[in-house]
């Protein structure tokens, strides 16, 4: 028990006992006693200038207190990775998955949901118009065919343009109609003007248009401002992208309301 003595490797019951041995005397003991502290102090000497780690100490350990039955201190093991830890991460892992591929088929969902909805809106905006241009050729085709309608010649100011023709029912609007009309110029439009019989009132704007490509003409004024008796007489000028308040041109085409 010498060595682990030296060392200090024994515990409180076993050093006490040695101790009471040596001093009941025992010179064997006492010179193994005194070799084994020689020893551990060259030890110290050899050793280099830092902490041992405690495998070397337990090295030591093994190797001095062999005959003294002295059990090494067994170092500590690093715990390894519990298995709920990897089983988390896996499933951590594995949500992280689903979510992205969920929210990808979500997004595409929507895409797909997104262009449906924008074809039906184009499909519906596409009936509307066909609709209001179905009941605007029957609005028209009522006032020409209707014999209480009222006739009006629209005469050019130049002999090379063609001459216009209208028709107004108080009731149903006035159409305005033509054949082999030029094209305009730029950003102009043709702007039709009702002429109310007071003759110190000024010109009403009414709706501008502008010929088919075809030289083909045919508009619909659904509710003109004035009826026909407060008016003397219909009149066409070009004007302006549009449209002006008051004329700025000499018209075109005028016809008197009879």
């Amino acid at each position: 028990m010498a060595e682990a003595h030296a060392l200090g490797a024994l515990d409180a019951e076993e050093s006490a006992a040695f101790e009471a041995h040596l001093k009941a005397g025992c010179p064997g003991c006492e010179k193994a006693l005194a070799e084994a502290r020689w020893l551990v102090s060259q030890l110290a000497y050899l050793a280099p200038e830092s902490v041992p780690s405690r495998a070397v100490k337990e090295r030591l350990m093994r190797s001095v207190g062999a005959e003294s039955h002295v059990v090494p201190m067994a170092s500590p093991r690093k715990s390894a990775k519990p298995l709920w830890l990897w089983a988390g991460v896996a499933a951590l892992l594995l949500l992280t998955l689903y979510s992205t591929w969920n929210t990808r088929q979500l997004s595409e969902q929507v895409k797909r949901l997104q262009e449906q909805a924008t074809a039906e809106n184009q499909k519906r905006e596409t009936l509307e118009q066909e609709l209001a241009a179905s009941r605007q050729e029957a609005q028209m085709r009522a006032i020409l065919s209707n014999p209480e309608s009222t006739k009006i010649m629209l005469m050019p100011s130049n002999k090379d343009m063609p001459s216009l023709e209208a028709k107004w029912h108080s009731q149903l609007g006035l159409v305005v109609t033509g054949y082999e009309v030029p094209k305009l110029s730029g950003n102009r439009v043709l702007q039709l003007w009702l002429i109310p019989k007071d003759s110190k009132a000024k010109p009403m704007p009414s709706i501008t248009f502008w010929p088919e490509r075809d030289g083909k003409l045919a508009k619909l004024v659904s509710n003109p401002q004035e009826g026909i008796p407060e008016v003397k007489a219909l009149a066409i000028t070009e004007e302006p992208a549009g449209g002006s308040e008051q004329p700025t041109s000499a018209p075109i085409w005028i016809g008197a309301v009879s």
